[in-house]
């Protein structure tokens, strides 16, 4: 059973001192209006006197959504797929202002990812706040850029695997491969399921990301990370990615996957498609600080989860640190740090007429921060739920 149950609470007016609604610029004094969980209205102070039912925001942000997220509070989705395990996911990634969620199954033995698909899909239908759809890192992915990742049970796509996905109904499914060691044509197949495919744990060079993106491919799974780097002569996936006119990417904004140099440089280059993202792993909002994954027993210690071998093995950090980092090491501004954690996940999963913006009409999806811009609430479809 979960420590902490979700509650609840309807809301009909949030008075912003300081609102990102998506845009570049922040606004001040804006009072935003809920209604059957959409944004109904925004307005200055001065133009509508201030209701009494009102909850008093410092600041006012678009809900964060986290694009790979692989457990919290004690809990690893690719360990127990169920519901349960999802509410934990969802529940801990509030904690750090994250509205919505693509709870991430990594790679595992043979078609075991049905049993996720099944719990995320079980998930939407009773209702679990925040859940957006699936994130299957694996086990389609390279053998020569494992990260943590159990080598044994990593594989090509194939035909049954496209079939499975294609029948997936729990929302949207970001699916990470490395395009390289994919059979001619495959790619393309996993697009027409309706995927959002994405590269990683790839040794790929730059052309055979180039082929992939004319393929579908839209972006790359924690830049950096697990991937054919930079060099003068062979840009690989990195150098891929940053010259791109068009491909997204996830990174980790922790200072331990990632130099802060690096991250501004990303954040420059990409500043409309890098997504910041978590990799949060089960000691989120947790009590254990050692837990095992692909049989290896991993800790966390000084802010990092390593194995014995000092291998990261996924994060420990939540998405308002994440934006804090954003805004302090890679020199961004306030505006385009929330971006990067909201609007432009959302434009990644083709939700950004609906999320990662606050206009009229949009889902009431907010993050609210104290002055520091430390998560204090998040709403969800208009639902206030305490964090």
């Amino acid at each position: 059973m979960l420590r902490r149950k979700a509650r609840k609470e309807s809301i009909q007016f949030v008075f912003a001192e300081t609102l990102f609604d998506g845009g570049l610029e922040p606004r001040f004094n804006i009072l935003i209006e809920i209604e059957n969980g959409r944004i109904k209205s925004l307005c200055c102070l001065n133009e509508k006197a201030v209701p009494l039912n009102v909850l008093n925001a410092p600041i006012v942000a678009p809900g964060f959504i986290d694009i790979q997220i692989n457990g919290a509070m004690d809990r690893q989705f690719t360990d127990d797929p169920t519901i349960e395990t999802i509410e934990a996911i969802a529940t801990g990634a509030r904690q750090g202002g994250t509205a919505h969620v693509l709870p991430t199954f990594t790679t595992a033995p043979g078609e075991t990812y049905l049993k996720a698909l099944r719990a995320v899909e079980a998930a939407v239908t009773v209702g679990v706040p925040g859940i957006l759809g699936m994130h299957l890192e694996g086990p389609f992915l390279s053998p020569e850029k494992p990260g943590i990742h159990s080598v044994a049970n990593i594989r090509p796509l194939e035909d049954r695997d496209i079939k499975n996905l294609s029948e997936f109904k729990g929302g949207k499914l970001l699916v990470t491969i490395a395009p390289e060691h994919q059979a001619d044509g495959m790619l393309k197949k996993l697009v027409a399921a309706k995927a959002i495919v994405f590269a990683g744990h790839s040794d790929a060079t730059e052309s055979q990301i180039k082929i992939a993106e004319v393929d579908g491919l839209v972006g790359a799974t924690h830049l950096f990370n697990a991937m054919s780097q930079m060099t003068g002569r062979a840009p690989g996936v990195v150098g891929a990615i940053l010259s791109s006119t068009s491909l997204a990417a996830g990174i980790i904004a922790d200072g331990h996957h990632v130099s802060w140099p690096n991250l501004a440089v990303a954040a420059r280059l990409l500043p409309d498609r890098l997504c910041l993202v978590t990799d949060a792993m089960s000691t989120l909002a947790g009590e254990h600080t050692q837990f095992c994954i692909h049989g290896k027993t991993v800790r966390l210690k000084d802010g990092k989860i390593t194995d014995d071998n000092g291998r990261l093995a996924g994060a420990h950090i939540a998405m308002d640190e994440c934006v804090r980092n954003t805004i302090r090491y890679a020199n961004v501004t306030p505006a385009r740090a929330v971006a990067m954690a909201s609007k432009n996940p959302a434009s990644v999963l083709g939700l950004d007429q609906e999320l990662g913006s606050i206009k009229v009409g949009y889902r009431a999806s907010l993050t609210i921060f104290n002055k520091d811009m430390e998560a204090t609430n998040v709403i969800i479809d208009g639902e206030i739920i305490k964090v």
